[in-house]
């Protein structure tokens, strides 16, 4: 069983302080102390009463990060490592239109391209760590309505040296956008992992999940666009010209998010493109304001 499985993975990894580790190849066929195997045990007992192997081991990797992570803050899932590279793959191609269009002015300026992110729910940091860990000069605002998801943010961002360069909200796009939009300025993207699932859908989620994960990181509200359409009205507001909107969402929602913006033109939001995940769903929006 997947459980079993996820047990046996645990047996590869130890406790030291403050951090969690794969087990080098020598200390494999060296004989487990009592303390060792205890723990251990400690561990799987958690995980057979279905605890997510994130939780257990209390951290995970997203693509080339080490996070960590703890309860009931969602867990980050391999399409949203698609997601960031969605996004890291569209800037590169700005930039390099920016560059051979005004390059005596980038020249001049000595001056890298260096976005303004802000993410609509941060969780982890997941997805606003991996920007800046790629964008060395940027700077982002990362928004959760969770004080455990933004406490969380925070150590992330601390464990990885770019507390500097985040700031770390909490609040709910759903009641508290014009504060947010006093708050973070002009940014030239927004990027979201947003609770889009269909309440109907919510009852047929895996136990690890409705039993440990936060619910309001998941339930999207009938049509799973709650957050969704507060988000997009928010980016009118907040996007600088041409700025970019980046969502994972349900794979019925591309369709549904056009047809909604084709009603609300004065957001000044144009749908530009949906992408499709590994497994072939329509998965990612990307919007610009105009």
């Amino acid at each position: 069983s997947a459980v079993k499985g996820s047990c046996a993975a645990i047996l590869f990894r130890r406790r030291i302080p403050g951090k969690i580790h794969s087990l080098a190849e020598k200390a494999l066929t060296r004989p487990l102390t009592v303390e060792q195997k205890q723990m251990i045990w400690n561990l799987c007992l958690k995980r057979l009463q279905h605890v997510p192997v994130q939780y257990v081991i209390e951290e995970w990797d997203f693509r080339d990060l080490t996070l960590k992570m703890k309860p009931p803050v969602f867990i980050p899932r391999p399409e949203t490592e698609e997601l960031v590279s969605l996004v890291l793959s569209e800037l590169a191609e700005e930039e390099d239109v920016l560059f051979s269009v005004g390059k005596t002015r980038w020249q001049n300026s000595q001056q890298a391209y260096h976005p303004l992110f802000l993410e609509i729910g941060c969780g982890s940091g997941a997805i606003v760590l991996s920007l800046l860990h790629f964008f060395l000069q940027s700077r982002a605002v990362a928004v959760d309505k969770s004080q455990e998801a933004v406490d969380l943010t925070r150590q992330n961002a601390e464990r990885l040296c770019v507390q500097h360069r985040l700031q770390e909200l909490q609040l709910d796009v759903l009641s508290d956008s014009q504060k947010l939009t006093r708050i973070c300025g002009p940014v030239d993207v927004i990027v979201s992992n947003p609770p889009y699932l269909f309440h109907e859908d919510m009852s047929g989620l895996m136990p690890e999940i409705l039993k440990y994960e936060d619910h309001d990181a998941l339930d999207g509200g009938a049509d799973g666009l709650d957050v969704i359409k507060a988000i997009l009205q928010l980016a009118s507001t907040v996007l600088k010209d041409h700025g970019k909107v980046f969502l994972e969402v349900d794979p019925r929602h591309p369709e549904m998010i056009q047809n909604w913006l084709q009603e609300r033109a004065s957001l000044r939001l144009t749908y530009r493109a949906t992408h499709w995940d590994i497994c072939g769903r329509p998965r990612f929006c990307v919007l610009q304001r105009s």
